[in-house]
């Protein structure tokens, strides 16, 4: 039996769990400057992506460089969010 797809599948499930509580707690602690961030880690791991022989790990490394790429757009998203009072603002941090 192959599992490729179930473990693909699997990591994809973690990796945009993981994803989500990092846009929040990155848009809550930074606010939008954070975004390079994701855009540098996006890059390298797709970049990443290309090397490796094993087919899972360049199928993770992709999820997971795509999913820091589609954060920046979230973070954007986040802070309208937090603009409509749907998620709480950082009292310490200036707007």
């Amino acid at each position: 039996m192959l599992f490729d797809g179930l473990i693909i599948g699997l990591a994809s499930f973690l990796i945009i769990g993981l994803f989500h509580p990092l846009v929040i707690k990155g848009e809550y602690y930074f606010g939008v400057k954070i975004w390079p961030v994701f855009l540098i880690v996006g890059l390298i791991l797709c970049g990443a992506s290309l090397f490796p022989g094993n087919f899972v790990v360049r199928a993770i490394l992709a999820v997971t460089g795509f999913s820091s790429l589609w954060s920046i757009l979230e973070i954007f998203e986040q802070r309208k969010r937090v603009e409509k009072g749907w998620f709480p603002k950082n009292p310490n941090r200036k707007y």
